[in-house]
């Protein structure tokens, strides 16, 4: 059965389909401050988890890797790391450096959620064609 740390950098090495099958059938992926862009804020079970890490994977930043990784505080069923994004959006035409803060939860060697911080303005840089004046413009 997988710790919350390997799950953490099997998260953070994997595919989207692979990926995505690391989660509990009602595990979540959460981005609360995604709501703020108008994108939903939360993913649940594996499949809805693939297609968003597909997005992220293909279109939205395709064939990245996730760099500088470091596991701040392991807990045996919970772990928290660092990591970032340095790649040119698939959208925008952008480069980015988004970092993310993630804390993941582990239940039966399987991910029943992990919750992620990220910065918004860099997000909408990276997926909408205008950057922020897009989301502006869908909130007027």
């Amino acid at each position: 059965m997988k710790t919350a740390r390997e799950l953490m950098l099997a998260y953070l090495a994997g595919t989207a389909e692979e990926t995505g099958a690391l989660f509990l059938p009602e595990g979540t992926l959460e981005l609360p401050y995604l709501a703020s862009i108008g994108l939903p804020p939360v993913l649940k079970g594996p499949a809805e988890i693939t297609k968003f890490l597909g997005f992220l994977h293909g279109t939205l930043y395709p064939e990245f890797k996730f760099q500088n990784v470091k596991v701040l505080i392991d807990g045996g069923n919970q772990v928290f790391a660092e990591y970032e994004i340095n790649h040119k959006s698939g959208i925008s035409g952008k480069f980015v450096k988004q970092q993310f803060f993630g804390h993941l939860e582990a239940e039966s060697g399987k991910i029943r959620r992990l919750r992620e911080a990220i910065d918004v303005v860099v997000a909408a840089e990276a997926i909408y064609p205008n950057g922020l004046k897009d989301v502006i413009a869908k909130r007027s």
